[in-house]
């Protein structure tokens, strides 16, 4: 009997619902420089009165079946906004470990998602973890765990991104709609606790989260528990919207990017 394994068989899979995910690692939040905010935030999302960033650097092991389970490190990243006046963050960097788990998040929600490397270590009270990717590590946050903290250890938040497929005859449209979707993390920690620590961005021409300056760290947290996650479109977008945008996604250390600050000529 021959076997042809590029037709989906009778194998067992997750249901079409929310993954169960068991996490630790920390949550901060950050200001940077306004027009760094308004020229990164695309078309419908609206910016909020402080410029910040969200991020997140965890360690994930994704209960994909009832015995079957996947352990990754991953960061994410993304400006704090709002959509029709629900608020939220516009996911612009995701990265981390695992192809399978890098495009199926791309393909199905419109993730941003990167193959990356991570590297978490814990001594006592002190958690560092570090992104890597083509030999440069970009990302490091580091930090002191200390007290419980008076916050919710059970909610929701949400992400937005743009789910497309680049037209095949025009590189800078798209081929069919483009998406608003959103992501819906449920949170549900059985510990939270503050941390003191620093957030450093190495530059990186494939991804550089250096051009987004910290300039003030407002909250850093410890977490650890479980959480679900899911996502569904919102509404379609004009391609222009989100078009300028669209290089993060992929690996172009030619791009030179846009000047800010810079006053346009009459």
């Amino acid at each position: 009997m021959t076997r042809l394994r590029y037709v989906q068989g009778p194998a067992a899979s997750r249901d079409a619902g929310m993954l169960r995910n068991s996490v630790y690692g920390i949550r901060a939040t950050y200001e940077t420089d306004r027009e760094v905010i308004d020229a990164l935030l695309p078309r419908p999302l609206e910016a909020v009165e402080r410029p910040e960033i969200w991020l997140q650097m965890m360690h994930v092991t994704m209960h994909v079946t009832e015995t079957d389970a996947v352990e990754i490190g991953a960061l994410t990243v993304g400006v704090t906004c709002t959509h029709e006046g629900a608020p939220g963050a516009y996911c612009f960097h995701m990265a981390m470990e695992g192809e399978s788990v890098v495009t199926s998040g791309r393909e199905r929600f419109g993730e941003p998602k990167k193959i990356a490397q991570t590297h978490f270590e814990r001594d006592g009270d002190r958690l560092r973890a570090t992104c890597t990717r083509h030999g440069i590590p970009y990302f490091e946050i580091e930090g002191t765990i200390g007290e419980s903290i008076d916050q919710p250890l059970k909610f929701e938040e949400h992400l937005f991104c743009y789910k497309g497929l680049v037209a095949i005859q025009d590189p800078g449209a798209f081929d069919g709609d483009v998406y608003l979707t959103r992501l819906n993390w449920e949170r549900n920690y059985s510990d939270r606790r503050a941390m003191t620590g620093t957030i450093t961005l190495r530059d990186s021409a494939y991804d550089p989260l250096a051009d987004i300056p910290v300039r003030k760290l407002t909250s850093m947290n410890y977490v650890e528990g479980g959480t679900r996650t899911g996502g569904q479109i919102l509404r379609t977008v004009p391609g222009e919207w989100i078009a300028p945008h669209w290089v993060g996604r992929f690996d172009d250390p030619r791009n030179i990017g846009v000047e800010l600050g810079r006053k346009q000529a009459a």
